[in-house]
């Protein structure tokens, strides 16, 4: 696997790879989980080809957020992706991806579907996460693009961006990783102590209680949202939403819409953990 730190190496790296060659690309801050590896096996099967990036981007940290304690673990992360066979990491700095200052940085804003859900609290967060974004599919101009659906709102955005600014990328989205008691695999799950991380599953079987009070027939959205809230609070966690969404325009679902999913993010000690789950109603 080849390291590379700037655009232009970049560049001249996939150069040599070009040729008859479908290119993945794996996006991701590192501290890598199997999450992470599920993207990249995917990938690895699907293409020719796999660039992985490791960047942890400011542009989509708050100003309270977590940034400079974000877990890395760079030289680990480089050994299990040389493991996969992946070709090219691509690690800049943020200086190399924001060389006139994040403040002085054209941004890539997705509207409406970014102002939702995660959108409504961490306000500019989805902003930071497609201007970066874009910039990588413009230097790596990859054919597919790997996502977690953990992070639907994300992948939707991402969708929608490439679509209206005519990014020839599929991006992709990989089913959640769960550990064997249902947490979704998160890089900030390290925040959870031994109790913590005993009790961090209860976010999703508040999930599966109101997946199964909708295919019942339960049709008072806001009592299940708010009920599974109730829980959660009772538990100790600090529930920013429950929601059940149209899984596509990540609004309310009309009473035809059958592509729903509920979709829940609450803190729990010095972790923000989201989830989401399908309600099939078929």
């Amino acid at each position: 696997m080849k390291v590379v730190r700037t655009p232009n190496e970049l560049r001249e790296t996939l150069q040599s790879l070009r040729l008859d060659t479908t290119v993945g690309m794996v996006p991701t801050m590192g501290n890598l989980h199997e999450g992470h590896l599920a993207l990249v096996r995917r990938a690895r099967a699907d293409c020719d080809a796999v660039v992985a990036t490791i960047f942890v981007n400011p542009l989509q940290f708050g100003a309270t957020e977590d940034l400079d304690s974000y877990p890395r673990s760079f030289e680990a992360d480089c050994k299990v992706l040389d493991s996969l066979e992946v070709e090219i990491l691509f690690s800049p700095t943020p200086e190399t991806m924001y060389p006139h200052g994040q403040t002085e940085q054209t941004k890539t804003i997705v509207p409406k579907l970014g102002s939702s859900l995660c959108g409504e609290r961490r306000t500019g967060h989805f902003d930071g996460v497609t201007t970066v974004v874009a910039k990588l599919f413009n230097l790596v101009q990859p054919d597919k693009a790997y996502f977690g659906e953990k992070d639907w709102q994300q992948l939707t955005i991402i969708r929608k961006m490439a679509a209206d600014l005519n990014f020839q990328i599929e991006a992709i989205g990989v089913p959640t990783v769960r550990a064997e008691d249902n947490l979704a695999l998160s890089s900030r799950n390290q925040y959870l102590s031994e109790e913590q991380r005993q009790l961090a599953p209860q976010l999703y079987q508040e999930l599966c209680s109101v997946r199964e009070a909708v295919r019942s027939g339960n049709t008072d959205y806001s009592y299940q949202e708010e009920r599974a809230m109730h829980a959660l609070r009772a538990l100790g966690f600090r529930p920013d939403y429950v929601a059940i969404r149209d899984a596509d325009s990540l609004n309310p679902p009309k009473a035809n819409s059958n592509n729903r999913r509920v979709f829940g993010a609450a803190h729990l000690g010095q972790a923000r953990l989201i989830d989401n789950i399908p309600i099939d109603l078929a």
